[in-house]
C-alpha cells in the first residue's frame, strides 16, 4: 500500500517524494540550471528507491507534465511527452529542475518539522513525509491501486483549495468545525488541467465530497468553425482529463 497510495500530508507517493527530495538536496531549485534527468534518476535508484529506473523516470516525467498535473512540481526541458500519448524522450536527453511551487512542499525540511528514517541500505536518511505547506493531495489529485484499496482523487483549483484551508484553520482556531457542505461553498468541484466541462449536477458533486465515492462526468468543449461548400469545421477547445487526444 505504501508505494501505491499517497500520504494525505504531502499528497505524494514514496517515489515522487524521493525524486523531489533528491532534486532539493542537489539544489536543483527553480532558479538553478537544468540538469540531465538521468542524474537524478540514478541517485534516487541508488540511494532511496530500490526499483527500476524506468518507473522512477516515469514518475518524474508525470510531475513535469502540465496536462497531467494541475500544478506541475518539476520543470522539464526537452520532450516530456504529449496529450496524444507520445512518450517522453529518454532520460539521457531530457533535463529538469524543481518548479517554483515545489519550494512550498520542501521548505523547512531541515528545521525538524518531519520524521526521518534510514534509506534501504542504512547509509543515508530520508524524510518520512515532506513538510508541505500546500494541500497538494487536493490540488494535484492522485491515482493508485494497492492491495485491497485504491485512490482516485481529481485535481482542484489551487486558489479554491488554499481559501478553503484558511477557512478551515480560522474555524478550528475559533473551536468550530466546518462540514463538507460548508467547504463546498469554497471548493465548487474539480478543476482539470485539460479543461473540459463537468456535466455532473451540483447535488451529485456534493454527495461525492460527503461520501468520498462517486464519478465526475466530464465532456469536451468545442466551438463552431467555418463552413465550406462541402465541409464543416469544429474546433475542440478542451478535452476530459486523462483522455488520449488522438483516441478522442
Amino acid at each position: 500500500t505504501s508505494r501505491a497510495l499517497p500520504d494525505v500530508r504531502d499528497g505524494r507517493k514514496p517515489v515522487q517524494r524521493r525524486i523531489l527530495y533528491v532534486m532539493y538536496r542537489n539544489r536543483l531549485v527553480a532558479d538553478a540550471k537544468h540538469k540531465k534527468s538521468a542524474t537524478g534518476v540514478g541517485e534516487v535508484m541508488g540511494n532511496y528507491h530500490p526499483h527500476g529506473d524506468s518507473s522512477i523516470y516515469e514518475a518524474l516525467v508525470r510531475m513535469a507534465q502540465g496536462f497531467a498535473m494541475r500544478m506541475p512540481l518539476v520543470e522539464g526541458s526537452g520532450n516530456f511527452g504529449s496529450m496524444d500519448g507520445d512518450p517522453a524522450a529518454a532520460m539521457r536527453y531530457t533535463e529538469c529542475r524543481l518548479d517554483a511551487i515545489s519550494s512550498e512542499l520542501l521548505a523547512d525540511l531541515d528545521a525538524g518539522t518531519v520524521h526521518w528514517r534510514p534509506n534501504y541500505d542504512g547509509t543515508k536518511s530520508e524524510p518520512v513525509v515532506l513538510p508541505s505547506k500546500l494541500p497538494n493531495l487536493l490540488v494535484n489529485g492522485a491515482t493508485g491501486i494497492a492491495v485491497g484499496m485504491a485512490t482516485n482523487i481529481p485535481p482542484h483549483n489551487p486558489e479554491e483549495v488554499i481559501a478553503a484551508s484558511v477557512r478551515l484553520l480560522d474555524a478550528l482556531l475559533e473551536g468550530k468545525k466546518l462540514s463538507s457542505r460548508e467547504l463546498a461553498r469554497t471548493i465548487k468541484g474539480p478543476d482539470f488541467p485539460t479543461g473540459g466541462q463537468i456535466v455532473s449536477t451540483t447535488n451529485e458533486i456534493k454527495a461525492i465530497y460527503e461520501s468520498g465515492q462517486g464519478s465526475i462526468k466530464v465532456r469536451s468543449t468545442w466551438e463552431k468553425g467555418p463552413e465550406g461548400k462541402n465541409s464543416k469545421v469544429l474546433f475542440i477547445t478542451s478535452i476530459p482529463y486523462a483522455v488520449n487526444k488522438t483516441v478522442l
